[in-house]
């Protein structure tokens, strides 16, 4: 059985790409809802149904667990997809913890960058409210990014003038940690990286949500020795055109030229 990976679009890639790290012969489905994206900017009940409908259908696929490879689908869905569902369901929040951790020590502060609907939802904010005793974590909505990715537009000289511009009314000196709170965001580390300076910590929670799953899977017995294939789905619908799988592999690619982003996890 195939273990299955949910997003808006394809930001869950970037997660999928750490699986396929600690779990390389399982084999997979990747599901993204693109005639729906981005989730990011919509109503929360409308996003809930899209969710619904999407892991409906990979439950039909037989998947024997599944990753909600999105930090809004993951505050706005993913405890009641556990009630729903017998299989494991792990979602992905941002890595808040490891970084209030690390600038605690630093008197400095934590940036985390989202979408509005993850950054205005109760669990990010119980997230900060349990973890952030100091006042030190702050956060700022990035759509812009999500649309760049889904457009597969990762150009630096137009995506770091979108990110100063966003990120002008902030004193960039006072932060030691930025969190990739949207599993889009990993795609432009290296552009994040030249806004701000050198000694800031990039993190996310990608490669802890991986680790998690590897052990669920060695708990239940689960692990198998398939071929590391990967089936991919828009919005109900197999991709089998070759542009596309090859647009595919070539993120996953791009991937591994970024490396792997820290994280406490």
């Amino acid at each position: 059985m195939k273990i299955g990976f949910f997003d808006s679009g394809i930001g869950g890639m970037t997660v999928l790409h750490q699986a396929l790290r600690f779990l390389p012969n399982e084999d997979y489905l990747f599901y993204a809802d693109t005639l729906h994206v981005p989730y990011g900017e919509k109503p929360k009940k409308e996003v809930r149904e899209y969710i619904f409908n999407a892991v409906d259908f990979m439950a039909n696929q037989g998947i024997k667990a599944l990753v909600i490879a999105c930090n809004t689908a993951t505050s706005i869905a993913v405890d009641d997809l556990r009630q729903k569902y017998d299989f494991p369901i792990l979602g992905i929040e941002p890595a808040v913890k490891p970084a209030v951790q690390s600038c605690e020590g630093k008197r400095k502060k934590v940036l985390v960058l989202a979408t509005n609907l993850t950054l205005r939802e109760e669990k990010f904010h119980n997230l900060v409210k349990s973890i952030d005793h100091h006042d030190i974590v702050e956060s700022l909505p990035l759509p812009g990014l999500v649309e760049f990715a889904e457009k597969f537009e990762f150009r630096e000289e137009i995506v770091v003038p979108y990110l100063r511009e966003k990120l002008g009314a902030l004193d960039l000196e006072e932060y030691g940690t930025v969190v990739l709170g949207c599993t889009h965001f990993p795609y432009f580390e290296n552009s994040i990286k030249k806004v701000f300076s050198e000694g800031v910590d990039i993190i996310s929670g990608s490669i802890g949500t991986a680790k998690n799953l590897k052990r669920i899977l060695e708990a239940r017995n689960q692990i198998n020795d398939g071929t590391g294939d990967i089936l991919f789905f828009k919005s109900g619908f197999k991709v089998e055109d070759k542009e596309t799988l090859s647009n595919y592999n070539d993120l996953l690619v791009m991937l591994d030229r970024i490396g792997s982003l820290t994280t406490g996890v």
